[in-house]
């Protein structure tokens, strides 16, 4: 896994904004496996595959964001990003994205058993997370903040992958498929904070240089989350 340095052009937030939206080119709803799940060209067992998989991306998501917390000295960014946590972790039994994810695993027929205990994560996918959450654990607050800009893309990647699995994959019960209906809220909302953070804290062209390197490193891990999911479940 390799991070590819970037120079941002202009002086400007504006440019600065647009270098890291630039990035959406090598967003993981690129990836081959991804471009076939979205055509419909994927079988149940890799389906399966990729939701028993990404659970783990799911999971440490609380952990990163807790990370970015525990690094964070500005109280009003805490106070708002800490809202991440409890969207995902939920406040009781039965709440939450994480319980959503699994939900999605039993409309796709794995049991909340397999899937929690990691039955079918394959190495290269922990490897990249845990890769990811060490990143954001070691680094300067604000470069992890901006390692979570992916959401910049993910609102249309979420509209696209709802379509795709309720047009190509019918057998998945569409109940099971509210966690990507709420990320069409709350993924716009979280990346305008975040957005908001990152430009307002850097502000020299070597700050900015470390953010965008940052969101590169982002793209880095879940384009390779992807490399070996797809290379566990082939055509």
């Amino acid at each position: 896994m390799t991070t590819t340095t970037t120079t941002t052009t202009g002086t400007g937030a504006d440019a600065f904004v647009e270098v890291l939206r630039a990035h959406s080119r090598r967003y993981h709803d690129q990836h081959p496996f991804h471009v076939r799940m979205n055509a419909g060209r994927l079988s149940r067992r890799q389906i399966r595959g990729w939701v028993a998989n990404r659970f783990y991306y799911q999971e440490n998501i609380p952990r990163k964001d807790a990370a970015i917390l525990s690094n964070c000295p500005d109280l009003e960014v805490r106070r708002r990003w800490i809202r991440r946590i409890v969207e995902h972790d939920g406040t009781a039994a039965g709440e939450g994205g994480i319980e959503a994810w699994l939900r999605l695993g039993e409309a796709a027929g794995l049991t909340r058993e397999e899937v929690q205990g990691h039955r079918h994560l394959v190495p290269g996918v922990r490897f990249a997370v845990d890769a990811y959450v060490n990143f954001t654990r070691t680094r300067p607050w604000v470069e992890a903040v901006a390692s979570s800009l992916t959401e910049l893309f993910a609102p249309d990647l979420m509209a696209a992958r709802l379509a795709a699995f309720e047009r190509w994959y019918p057998w998945i019960d569409p109940e099971g498929l509210a966690y990507f209906r709420a990320r069409l809220e709350q993924a716009p909302r979280d990346c305008e904070h975040a957005l908001e953070v990152v430009t307002a804290h850097c502000l020299s062209a070597e700050s900015r240089a470390r953010a965008v390197d940052a969101l590169s490193f982002k793209c880095d891990v879940l384009w390779s989350l992807m490399d070996a999911i797809d290379q566990a479940y082939p055509e």
